[in-house]
């Protein structure tokens, strides 16, 4: 690791921490424009999210019935009930998004892929950096909000399910993540910015609890309207 990423993992809670858990579960309450692109419904219901820290897969419940979950990895993606039966299942997810772009609808093993991969990075941000094969270099710093942020770029590779191969991660004097820049490979590679906020703390790890993502202009600023996603969490659990 770079020591600029070594201070960082040290400011969320370090790596020997995170190392003792395995997985990290919470409530979680979706909205924003994006949903209705793809020609989905997004209700304020709060769900149940648990994301495995030691390999990448996720589940969210429920999931189009009150009886059912998603469980994705990243060759795989399905829709269970509860007790394990399968209601719909397809291999090699990735492959269904051929041609997609922003608005082309999606069916609910699209959208439960996209929610596997999507909570899988933002819950282990910033520690998914030390992973094998993930190659982070620092850029130039960037100047938002009257605050000088470090920025980091992330380029990823293949066998890890994200949005891009290459994303940037912005850090206040703090060290804690505010914004994290990537392009959305699944609907059509549009340019998204997420701002984080609201940090919280749970066994000595330390994590925003409010995400909102927008689309990024060509010069990386933010077009503040529609609010494409937004993501509040609560009652985060490490066990």
């Amino acid at each position: 690791m770079t020591f600029l990423l070594n201070r960082i993992i040290a400011a969320h809670g370090g790596l020997k921490r995170w190392k003792r858990f395995n997985t990290v579960e919470a409530t979680i309450i979706t909205g924003g424009a994006f949903w209705s692109m793809k020609g989905l419904h997004q209700d304020a219901d709060p769900r149940e999210i648990a994301v495995s820290l030691t390999e990448e897969r996720a589940s969210v419940i429920p999931f189009g019935a009150a009886n059912q979950r998603t469980a994705f990895a990243p060759g795989r993606i399905a829709i269970e009930t509860t007790d394990g039966k399968v209601v719909a299942e397809r291999l090699d997810p990735r492959t269904a998004f051929a041609g997609h772009g922003k608005t082309t609808p999606w069916d609910p093993l699209h959208r439960a892929y996209f929610n596997g991969y999507a909570l899988w990075t933002y819950l282990t941000t910033p520690f998914l950096l030390t992973l094998p094969g993930v190659n982070v270099q620092e850029q130039e710093p960037w100047c938002e909000e009257n605050e000088t942020w470090h920025r980091l770029r992330a380029y990823f590779p293949q066998q890890v399910a994200t949005h891009s191969e290459v994303q940037d991660f912005f850090f206040g004097d703090d060290l804690l993540l505010r914004r994290h820049d990537y392009h959305v490979d699944v609907a059509g590679g549009f340019a998204a910015v997420q701002r984080v906020y609201d940090y919280r703390e749970t066994n000595g790890i330390r994590y925003p609890t409010k995400r909102r993502v927008f689309a990024r202009g060509a010069d990386d600023r933010v077009i503040e309207h529609p609010l494409m996603v937004s993501i509040d969490l609560s009652n985060v659990r490490f066990t």
